[in-house]
């Protein structure tokens, strides 16, 4: 029996022994640092990952003395359930690389953990010279770095001066990433030069080569340079930050490849150009910098004119080269012709080979006297890059007959060029001297203190008083006419009613209609009657149940009766004229009874 016992006992306690094990093993805290290798080669890569069992706070990494971060922390957390025991981990990564050759040490990390502090130990690294083949694994930076260039290429690396250099920027993207965006950083200032950039309308991706390899491209800038000095001329660096987007080595649920995005900074790197001074060896003496091949051409708008006309003479160079940054030749006018400032005309686009198309003087030249004038021969030199020969192209003379004008005194005398000063003739059309006596005046300052206008201001408001009273006394004593202002009112009514009627006196038909009418609206609008009560018996009634006097009745039915008689009786005018008054008077007289 006690034997029994004592084995139950020893099975508990065993049993308790172990559970508390295991719940100590579940709760232990490990914080431990793993490294990818212990020893590399400087031109390799260390992983080192920091990990725990617990979830923890303020972690502190070590100063990684020897090496530099390029790329971490990176965070890592895992969480699962097995057999119904939980299981987590959650771990920091970070991507160096060494500084420098020798032993370092991995420093304690440290963290805290339910209010505990952990840290870690402390491991050693070796990095020996570099190896062929590095064993690491290459993170996102580096294949970003291994699959995008961007290349200036330049069209001559030993040009003339002033000849044209055409440079393009070209950003060569690997097929195994995609760029999504891009900004510049740095734009080249191309000092020295005189530049012209191409617009890039339309990014489109070529297949090409690169060191070999294929590898598709962008055009993303294009400039024509032309070098304005000789020597060793520098082209300052393109710079981007290109955004990219770059392939992992894990897959989404579909098993597609996850892509992950960075940004990487590319430089198209320094050009040098070795420019070539142009030959003095057979450099004509009216040689004004044109560089390139050209046509020169020399035209007026007319061969004959009269005096006081004007014609245009152009001088004109066409073709590819620096259009824009050379002198045109002068032409040698006789100095009876007077010449104004020439107009430049510029018609100029820049391709990728440079600027074409022409460059114009067009002056403006009035003779003054009748005659025949030559424009001698002008003479334009160019230097040639393709065949590194100058080149001199001459234009033919130009006669210009002046028919009608004044004669000049020197006209015995052969035309002269140049500034010979001849005697001038005025026509009334020429230009005048400038007076050097004008007859000027002395501006008075005026102030308005003192002024009439000041003082009439001034007296203004008190003028004003004795009008404004007595006009309001005229007001009132109109007002107060009782009797007055009725009579006024009586006429002014008659009026209203009988103003057609007035305008057609002498036309009996019109007039004795518009005089009927007129009565017929005075009492629609004074008794408020309507149309179709307007008989002579019910105007009757009417007025005399008004207390109109039976005197005013009685001439008021006469002229309704004169209306109705006028249609198919003679009336004079004179008849006309009374019937008007009289209805007039009625009128007045009614208004004061009703």
């Amino acid at each position: 029996m006690y034997k029994a016992w004592f084995n139950f006992l020893i099975f508990l306690s065993t049993s308790l022994f172990a559970g508390l094990s295991l719940y100590g093993q579940e709760n232990e805290v490990t914080f431990e640092v793993r490294l990818s290798k212990e020893k590399l080669g400087i031109n390799e890569r260390l992983r080192v990952e920091f990990a725990m069992n617990k979830d923890g706070d303020n972690f502190k990494p070590p100063s990684f003395q020897g090496f530099k971060v390029v790329m971490g922390p990176s965070q890592s957390i895992s969480s699962s359930w097995i057999n119904g025991k939980r299981s987590y981990s959650k771990s920091y990564s970070y991507v160096l690389v060494p500084t420098a050759r020798g032993r370092f040490t991995i420093e304690q990390a440290t963290i805290e953990i339910g209010g505990e502090t952990y840290k870690t130990l402390s491991k050693a690294v070796e990095v020996t010279a570099a190896v062929d083949k590095p064993s690491d694994q290459k993170t996102v930076d580096d294949v970003a770095d291994e699959s995008l260039h961007l290349v200036a290429e330049v069209s001559k690396g030993n040009p003339y001066l002033n000849e044209a250099v055409n440079v393009v920027y070209k950003l060569y993207v690997s097929p195994n990433i995609s760029v999504t965006n891009y900004r510049p950083l740095d734009n080249p200032k191309y000092n020295s030069f005189w530049s012209q950039d191409i617009p890039v309308t339309k990014h489109t991706a070529q297949n090409g080569t690169y060191k070999g390899k294929p590898y598709r491209y962008v055009i993303l800038k294009r400039v024509v340079l032309y070098p304005q000095k000789s020597g060793n001329l520098e082209i300052e660096p393109l710079s981007l930050e290109i955004f990219v987007d770059v392939p992992t080595n894990r897959r989404d649920f579909f098993g597609g490849r996850i892509y992950t995005q960075t940004s990487k900074t590319v430089s198209a790197g320094r050009r040098t150009l070795n420019v070539k001074p142009l030959p003095t060896a057979g450099k004509p003496a009216n040689f004004g910098g044109a560089v390139g091949e050209f046509d020169f051409n020399v035209t007026t708008s007319k061969n004959k004119l009269n005096a006081s006309e004007s014609l245009q003479a152009k001088v004109e160079v066409s073709g590819k080269g620096n259009l824009k940054l050379f002198q045109l030749p002068e032409p040698e006018l006789p100095s009876a012709l007077e010449v104004y400032d020439p107009e430049y005309d510029e018609n100029v686009r820049t391709v990728s080979s440079g600027m074409e198309g022409k460059v114009a003087n067009n002056y403006t030249i009035v003779p003054s006297f009748r005659g025949k004038y030559p424009i001698p021969s002008i003479s334009f030199s160019y230097f040639n890059p393709r065949t590194s020969k100058y080149v001199t192209l001459s234009s033919e003379e130009i006669n210009i007959e002046v028919m009608e004008g004044p004669t000049s005194a020197s006209s015995d005398n052969p035309v002269t060029l140049g500034t010979n000063k001849q005697l001038v003739v005025a026509t009334g059309k020429q230009f005048h001297f400038i007076k050097l006596n004008p007859n000027l005046s002395k501006l008075e300052t005026k102030y308005f203190f003192g002024s009439g206008n000041f003082y009439l201001l001034l007296l203004a408001p008190l003028l004003l008083i004795p009008i404004a009273v007595f006009s309001f006394k005229k007001r009132e004593a109109i007002a107060s006419d009782v009797a007055g202002n009725k009579i006024k009112k009586a006429n002014k009514l008659a009026r209203k009613y009988l103003s057609t009627a007035k305008k057609e006196l002498g036309n009996k038909e019109a007039f004795y209609v518009a005089l009927e009418k007129g009565l017929h609206n005075y009492l629609k609008a004074k008794l408020k009657i309507e149309t179709s009560e307007f008989s002579k018996e019910k105007i009757t009634i009417i007025l005399t149940d008004k207390n109109v006097s039976s005197d005013d009745i009685d001439g008021f039915i006469s002229l309704l009766k004169n209306c109705e008689m006028a249609r198919y009786s003679p009336f004079s005018d004179v008849q006309m004229q009374n019937d008007y008054e009289k209805a007039s008077d009625i009128i007045s007289k009614l208004d004061k009874q009703l």
